[in-house]
Order: structure tokens, then sequence, then C-alpha cells
């Protein structure tokens, strides 16, 4: 079921590398996975270097096309795409009285990478091994240096919250952290270039990275044996992604509900409460997929159950969702507090996250937290038991999707053990294994079903399991949402296509004194404290920006959360967004099922389109929103414009508008409060689907935007939007085509919808 399954290592995936070489002492193993990606190991070991990738990689190696020979200059290994060339070292002289104090212990490793054609790709120029002791266990601190160019930049690496795109000349603590001072920060140590070529680096203790620093890229992870990492290349950025999806797994397509609004609150303290947000969007006429019924619903942390004090019935809660169209999602903690009813059942096994001595390690030395310990997700079997309990005891009472929270995990494994090792050795591996257990679950379970995850961290072939993930518990601030824009586009280009935000912020609303008037009127407000006049404003603003990315959640810490309760001047412009989304459908599952396929991100920084263009490198706020759509969010109070670069090689229509504008500029673009810069790449081809209450309604095309200026075609994509179905016999689809000297759009057949494409078209400008 595309399920992540090789998670702890790729024993299943293994073969015997094309060659294994001593380097004075250093056992350099090549391993190709295609003729674009090759897995470099290098240890003092033989048997270390001789190991298989480890978790989160489950794809298969493939020499196949690989060639082998020597040369004066080293082993050369080509293929049809690469060349990869580890240097001969010549036996090393006796060293200098300088040397004697400072020559390295290691005997050297160059390892050069070229294109097929001989252009230098990118080159590894050293490697490190330092011994120390780790949680009582005697180990290394392992890195490679590799060289850079002063041209070139940086991407993904996970989420890092401060706010810049590019990562260059910087270094970034790839871990898991979620007390990080930006936000909470993610480890997807997938570094991408816009060279040509990325590095997966194949380590899950915390590590160090310092893209194009000091004139060279530099990783250090906190334990190991070994140096493992791979090597992707390609002649577009989506090369790079389709050699990511090789590795780490396929990005499955989600249900069709996840493209529409996923209602949340923390939290909705009764059935009654839930159901009547739910109700009050019908009643009002706004489309609404998902409720989410966030922590707290249980008795205890960890006793697996409901609180029938305040849900009673949940299953008829959710008969009521599904009838109206709705679908709903519940959160479960990983978590067991001592008084829960399976701790010492958990704890007897050996499945807690325990201490040196043994015992169970219950909360967090830090926040005054006490509130239990964490299931060992590492053990297949704690996982199994896991997902049997969470389908008995929750997804039985009708409930049709999981949020997996705290995936991180919060409770911080450093200096305690698993039962497959150090949690300093696999701190960033518990999203990955955890998100695996309700993936392998469902996967047996319900075959039929399309599963959906909520998670707020990623490891390396996360993505596989069927997550989609959020930026956490960020505060509620201009600030944060100016963050936002360039910490979404690097966990994106880290492989994750599904990823988000909390629309408001998660925090409380207290924010600094408003800069200007508020543009947005506060009046009738009840989602803040009077004073806060200007959360409105930041509300629209952060609705607007979540609408055109890949999912759309509202959610956080205060006392009303729906899109009326911002009061009278939001609401409308709230529900105009929020129609809009609806409008987008169809053009945003035709790109989910594109990244199924491919594994390439759809919300995507100008970099990924635009390589020629070298004044997009460093733009982190704004993005393209598959291949048609340009946004530019509005994340500065008070703010009625902004500037926007439309980036070259290209006209640009004006969303709103229709007016034509040339590439290769900046503008200062209009941004009312009602509106955010949108722009639309000339030859492109937007449907547009007419309203539904949800993505249960089945959903006409009400047009079929053409925005003329060069030949352009686009796959229309649908399915029943539930099932597994589409992994096996496909959905409907039908390609459209822009021909630019006719001026005629066609298909290739009836579209998904039944429509013929007469009447729907319009070209604009025309």
């Amino acid at each position: 079921m595309g399920v992540a399954t090789a998670t702890l290592a790729g024993q299943a995936a293994w073969a015997a590398p094309i060659a294994t070489l001593d380097r004075n002492g250093s056992i350099v193993s090549i391993e190709p996975y295609a003729p674009n990606i090759v897995h470099v190991t290098i240890a003092m070991d033989k048997a270390e270097a001789a190991q298989p990738a480890g978790p989160g990689i489950s794809g298969t190696a493939d020499s196949s096309g690989w060639q082998h020979s020597q040369a004066a200059e080293g082993d050369v290994f080509r293929s049809s795409a690469l060349s990869v060339t580890v240097a001969a070292q010549p036996w090393p002289a006796a060293p200098t009285q300088m040397q004697r104090y400072f020559a390295p212990a290691l005997p050297p490793v160059a390892i050069a990478i070229a294109g097929a054609d001989g252009r230098p790709i990118t080159r590894m120029t050293g490697w490190e091994m330092a011994p120390q002791t780790v949680a009582g266990e005697k180990t290394f601190r392992v890195g490679a240096s590799f060289a850079d160019t002063p041209d070139t930049h940086y991407y993904g690496l996970g989420q890092n919250q401060e706010g810049i795109l590019d990562l260059r000349g910087r270094t970034i603590d790839c871990r898991h952290y979620y007390d990080a001072p930006a936000g909470e920060q993610v480890c997807v140590p997938f570094l991408v270039t816009d060279k040509g070529y990325g590095i997966v680096w194949d380590n899950p203790s915390a590590t160090l990275v310092s893209p194009g620093l000091n004139n060279a890229t530099h990783f250090q992870s906190q334990v190991g044996e070994r140096v493992s990492f791979f090597l992707i290349t390609g002649a577009t950025a989506d090369d790079l992604y389709a050699g990511y999806r090789r590795l780490t797994g396929v990005t499955p397509l989600p249900p069709k509900a996840a493209f529409g609004l996923i209602q949340s609150k923390a939290r909705y303290e009764s059935q009654d409460e839930l159901l009547g947000i739910a109700d009050g969007y019908r009643r009002r006429g706004y489309p609404l997929d998902i409720m989410v019924l966030d922590w707290f619903y249980w008795t205890r942390m960890g006793q697996l159950d409901i609180d029938h004090r305040y849900f009673p019935d949940p299953k008829a809660m959710n008969e009521k969702l599904h009838a109206m169209g709705m679908r709903s999602i519940i959160s479960v903690w990983p978590r067991f507090e001592r008084e829960s009813r399976y701790y010492n059942e958990l704890a007897a096994k050996g499945w807690l996250l325990r201490d040196k001595d043994g015992q169970v390690v219950d909360g967090l030395p830090f926040r005054s937290d006490r509130a239990g310990a964490l299931i060992d997700s590492t053990n297949p079997k704690a996982r199994e038991w896991l997902w049997d309990h969470v389908r008995d005891n929750i997804l039985s009472q009708g409930f049709d999707y999981l949020w997996l929270d705290e995936t991180e995990p919060d409770l911080v494994p450093d200096g305690y053990f698993y039962s497959i090792g150090s949690g300093d050795r696999y701190h960033n591996l518990f999203p990955l294994v955890h998100t695996a257990a309700a993936a392998e679950g469902s996967a047996r379970d319900r075959p039929g079903f399309r599963n959906l995850i909520l998670a707020r961290a990623a490891y390396l072939g996360a993505q596989a399991n069927g997550a989609i993930f959020w930026s956490s518990d960020v505060n509620a601030t201009w600030e944060t949402l100016k963050r936002q824009v360039p910490t979404g586009l690097d966990m994106t280009a880290s492989g994750i296509a599904y990823w988000s935000s909390d629309t408001g912020g998660w925090q409380y609303p207290s924010g600094p004194k408003a800069a200007h008037p508020p543009l947005v009127d506060p009046a009738g407000a009840t989602a803040m404290g009077a004073d806060y006049p200007d959360y409105p404003e930041l509300f629209v603003r952060w609705f607007q920006y979540n609408t055109l990315t890949p999912t759309l959640r509202i959610h956080g810490q205060r006392p009303a959360t729906a899109i009326w309760d911002y009061g009278k001047a939001a609401e409308p412009i709230l529900a105009q967004w929020l129609r809009l989304r609806y409008a987008l459908v169809p053009y945003l599952y035709a790109l989910g099922h594109r990244t199924y396929e491919t594994g390439a991100p759809f919300m995507r920084a100008l970099w990924m389109d635009f390589p020629a263009d070298a004044a997009v490198r460093s733009i982190g706020d704004q993005y393209m929103l598959g291949p048609a759509l340009l946004v530019a969010p509005v994340t500065e109070q008070g703010a009625t414009h902004r500037r926007v670069y439309l980036p070259a090689g290209t006209d640009w229509y004006d969303w709103w508008s229709g007016q034509r504008l040339a590439g290769g500029q900046s503008i200062d673009a209009p941004a009312p409060i009602d509106r955010i810069p949108v722009y639309v790449r000339a030859g492109s081809i937007v449907p547009i689907g007419a309203q539904v209450p949800s993505t249960a309604t089945a959903q006409k095309l009400e047009s079929i935007r053409v925005y003329p200026g060069r030949d352009a075609s686009f796959t229309l994509y649908d399915d029943d939007g539930t099932t597994n179905a589409y992994r096996t016999q496909g959905g409907r689809s039908a390609t459209l085509r822009w021909d630019q000297a006719s001026g005629r759009l066609t298909a290739s057949g009836k579209l998904p919808s039944g429509q013929d494409v007469a009447g729907l078209v319009t070209v604009i400008g025309r």
C-alpha cells in the first residue's frame, strides 16, 4: 500500500555494493541506486562500510548500467548520468614536524561527482570520525565536507523557522526540537541545491549542517560508526524529487477531504460543541470537509478512551458528520500516565522509553511536565499494539483519520533508550516509526480505505506513511506569519509535499500593539480579547495564505475558531477565500496526483521552476502553487500593497484583474484586505470547480481558464476520493491542451466530471 515499512534499516532492499575500496585503511563502499543516484559509505571497519542504508531508506540498490574502471586518478564508476571518482591516495609519507601535531588521524578520502559529460557537480573533500562516549556508549562523531561554489544556493533540511529560505552561510541544527526559539524544528536531512544535485544524509542522530559556510558544506552527526550519504543528480529540480521518491517511498494521494477545509480548535469540549460548529458551517452555506477532535477528550492521558460525560455517543456524532458530507480526525498522543490502564502492561513489556537503569522515563525535566511515558514506537510489537488498541477503542467509534501528535517526540529521547538503541543515536527517528504504526495498521486492517495522518514532525520517508504535516504550536503574531512562508518552502523542498500551518497561530492570541490602524474592524469578534484589535486582520491574512497551501486547517488555543468568530467585517472576506479554495480543488487534486506519480512538491520555491533567473534564488516570501499560480502572501500589519517579483522568461496575468505583465521585473502589487497578490503564468490552464458543500459531493467544473502566451497542457484527474483504488485501477483523467497558434483548447477525452470542454473555456485577455 506504499507504506514506508523499511523503517529501521534497508536490509530488505540491500544489495552488495558495486565495489568496496581500501584507501590506506579507510573503507569506501559505492552502491548505485539508479543512473543518477549513488550511495557512498565510508568507515574504518569493513563490516560497517558494508552495512545497508539506514532508517527511512526503502529503495532498492540497482547497479544496472554502471561500470567500474581504474585510472591514474583513482577508481571511476560511470553510468549514463554520472561519473563517480574515488581518488587514489598514495601511501602517506612521514609527517613533517607541523603535521605531527595537526595531521588528521583518519586516512583521507576524496570523491568527485561529475555528469556523464564530465561536467563537475560536486566533490566530497574529506571525512571525520572522532571517538566519544554518548549515553554510556563508546561511539563516534562522524561527518563529511563537500566543495562549494559562491553561487550555489541550498534548501531543505526539514523545518527551520528562522525565516530565511536560502540556507547558504548558516549552520542548521538538524534535530527535532519542539522548544526551538523561532518555532519547532524538524529534521529531514535532505539538502537540495540549485546546481542540479541533492545530498540525503543517512544518519538519524542530531546533525549540524553548514551549507556553503567558509567555502564548504559540512555535515556532522553526533552518533555513528560510519559516514553514509546519497548523492542525487538531475537536470531539473523534479529529477531530484524523483530520486528522493525512489529512495524513501511514494507520497500517497491524500483523501480528497484533505484538500478541503479542516476545522479544529484546542479544544472542543463536548460532542454538542463540535457538532454545533459543523452545523454552523452548513447553516451558513460555507463548505467544510473535516472536523477535528483535539486532545483531552479522554479520561486520562494514555487511557485510549473517550470521556462519555462530554462525548456520550461518539459513534452517533460521527454518523451525523458523515451524513453532512464530513469526515473526522481525532488526536492520539504517544504518552501513557502512570495511572492509566495500560501503563503497567507497557512498562512490563519494555515498550516505553527508559533510562540507563531500565526505569521508565516519566515526563520532561522542564516545563513542569510529568504527563506520562513515551511509547517506544521503534519496537514493531509496540507499534502493532498501539494500532490495535486505537483501532478497537477509538476508530471503532466512527472516526476516520488519526492525528498523531507529539511526533518529534516532545519527550526528548536524548540520554534515554529505545528498544533499538539510545535516544541520542536515533534522535530524529520517532516521527517515521510512529506514523508507520497507523500506516501499517490501516493498510492491514482496512486496505481499501485511503488513510490520512496529521503529524507535526517528519523524517526521511515519513511522507510515504500518508502523513500531512504542519508547523506545530506557533505564536499568533505577524512575525510568526511572516516566518511561515520560507519555513514551508524549505519543508516542501525536503521532499515533504504536504505542509501547512495552524491558521491564525496556535498559541492564545497575544501580540504587540498594532503599528497601523487595523484593516479589519474587530467588532463582534470572539476569537481573542479586546487587547488584540488587529487579530482579525492577522487571521484574514493567514487564512488567505493557507488557502493557497497544500492543506487548509483552522486551529488554535482561543475561545472560538470558526470563520464567523473574527467579527462581522472578517466573515465575508473569509467566506470569499473559503469558496476560492473549493473552486481550486480540481486544480489542487490534480497536483496531488502528480506528486503521487513523481514525488515533486506542488508548493514550490521559485528557484525550482525558474532556474535561469538568478533573481529568484533567495526569494522566500513568494512561491508557485503548481505550474500556474504565483502566490505572494501579505504578512505585514496594515499593508495594502507589497513588492512582488515576476520571474523572467514568461509573462504574468493578475488573477484578480486579468492584466498581463512582463516577467523579469518587480512591481508594487495592490493588496487590499480582501485579496493578496496572485499571478498566473502565461501559458497556463486552470480548472475552476463549481461550489460544493464538501468534497463528498461530486464537483462539476464551472469553467476552464486559459491564460495564453504559449502552448500549454494540464492533466485533470479525479477518482472516488476515499479508497485506494487509484493505486491499482487509476482514476479518471483527461489532458487539456492549449494551442497558442490556433487559439484552441482541446481535451484527450471526456473530462473526469463527465463534461465536455465546449462551453467551459474562458480565455483570459480575449
